[in-house]
């Protein structure tokens, strides 16, 4: 299916490794210009190479090392992009998980490291793209968070109720940044990325697992669909939702997990 995003530019955050990476990936396919950012200077550098190889029609891609919790790294991720590419089309926001733990045992300075990553950050990047997505027709913009948005998960308090401020943020700039952007929520669910892969090798060094595929049959209980999903699917998925395909879509948060929440709506 033709997207008809060639020619945009889309910033990814977390872009160096996993569904960030697979998301502009994607977006490089379709031809779209793309700005990754990443803490890590090495994962850019092996990320920049694998979205190159597959970019399309002379797309570009643009790697700049930031911590999201700083709002002047956000502030220049953004000015650079316009200074390169003169607009921002789409903007995807991710960031990596908070500490994981029960409530007891985080303290303030764990509250308050949660609140920047996954929420302030958020509100720096669409408050400083939103006067480029708005102009030219408009853009769009997809918070990747977690099922935890919707569904507790056990041992991630710092997720569970740090994240939600994120799905009311993006519920809120749904209504107030329309009809020029549209504002979704992803919430992808189980993913064999390569973190998942780390996770379950340093599993089976423990003695949790006898195989790996002994590891993936157990991750993947209570999925409907009956296996993890692949970063690609993930990626495809935001690519089209940050697309005209999806023109009349916004204000909504989707799971992309097989089926795996419960949760009604």
């Amino acid at each position: 299916m033709e997207l008809g995003i060639a020619g945009n530019t889309a910033i990814v955050t977390a872009g160096g490794n996993g569904l960030g990476k697979a998301t502009a990936m994607e977006f490089a396919r379709e031809g779209a210009n793309v700005v990754i950012n990443d803490i890590s200077q090495e994962a850019l550098d092996e990320a920049t190479a694998e979205i190159s190889a597959v970019s399309e029609s002379g797309a570009e891609v643009l790697a700049v090392q930031g911590d999201l919790t700083s709002a002047a790294d956000i502030q220049e991720l953004v000015a650079v992009t316009v200074d390169e590419f003169g607009g921002i089309d789409h903007l995807v926001t991710s960031a990596g998980g908070p500490p994981s733990g029960p409530f007891l045992e985080m303290d303030d300075d764990d509250w308050q490291f949660a609140y920047e990553l996954l929420v302030m950050s958020v509100v720096r990047l669409c408050r400083e793209a939103y006067p480029h997505l708005k102009e030219d027709g408009g853009g769009t913009i997809v918070n990747s968070t977690s099922r935890s948005v919707k569904e507790a998960i056990d041992g991630l308090v710092l997720s569970n109720a740090v994240r939600s401020g994120v799905a009311g943020l993006a519920k809120t700039l749904s209504i107030e940044f329309a009809p020029d952007v549209r504002t979704n929520v992803v919430m992808p669910g189980p993913t064999e990325t390569q973190r998942q892969v780390d996770l379950i090798n340093a599993a089976i060094d423990r003695g949790e697992y006898d195989s790996y595929e002994a590891a993936v049959e157990s991750k993947s209980q209570g999925i409907p669909l009956g296996r993890l999903g692949k970063p690609d699917e993930f990626g495809e998925f935001v690519v089209m939702l940050s697309s005209p395909v999806a023109s009349y879509v916004n204000g909504t948060a989707i799971a992309i997990d097989g089926g795996a929440m419960s949760s009604n709506v």
